[in-house]
């Protein structure tokens, strides 16, 4: 009897290590795509073009909203505690957190799983103004200011703009691949 209770036991736990693992492994992505290239934009207070956001983008639409919202808090949290933002980790955290689920969530509605371009595109245009308004407010504690917050929306739409170029065409690749289909 025991030993049947271990071998039932066994696959489910295979699946939750099998899940903890990949969810670790794409906040890694998402941490070394914003740590590999990041550019400092002359626009706001301290915003960056990076990679990060494109991976936040397509672990979302590969992997749906939970591990979407997992690697983005995570992954670009822990980049601004490394890399000398830490004033900004919590911010990033829920912001990107936020993000992550937003798209994840939309593009796998209707049990989609990420397989329409159209819901694909839709989930991160939807995600944008949650992203800008999370740091916004962030930003607004942070400098004690409703005015000073407003210069970093254009770094914060292009960030975007740049991370849904990069994530549009990749996803299109990806979702080709049998394992993703």
């Amino acid at each position: 009897m025991q030993t049947m209770q271990k071998t039932q036991s066994y696959p489910a736990q295979r699946t939750k290590t099998f899940d903890l693992i990949l969810t670790s492994m794409l906040a890694s992505l998402v941490f070394v795509a914003t740590l590999l290239l990041n550019i400092k934009l002359p626009l706001g207070n301290g915003g960056l073009i990076h990679l990060g956001t494109a991976m936040l983008f397509i672990v979302s639409i590969l992997f749906g909203p939970k591990k979407g919202m997992i690697a983005g808090a995570v992954g670009m949290g822990l980049f601004d505690l490394v890399s000398g933002w830490a004033l900004w980790a919590p911010i990033t955290i829920l912001t990107r957190g936020l993000q992550g689920y937003i798209v994840g969530k939309v593009a796998w509605s209707n049990g989609r799983k990420g397989t329409s371009f159209k819901y694909n595109l839709l989930a991160m245009l939807v995600s944008i103004p949650f992203t800008i308004a999370g740091y916004y407010i962030g930003e607004s504690v942070l400098y004690n200011s409703l005015i000073i917050p407003l210069a970093s929306i254009p770094g914060d739409l292009v960030q975007c703009a740049v991370g849904i170029a990069i994530a549009i065409p990749v996803c299109a690749m990806l979702k080709k691949v049998s394992m993703f289909k």
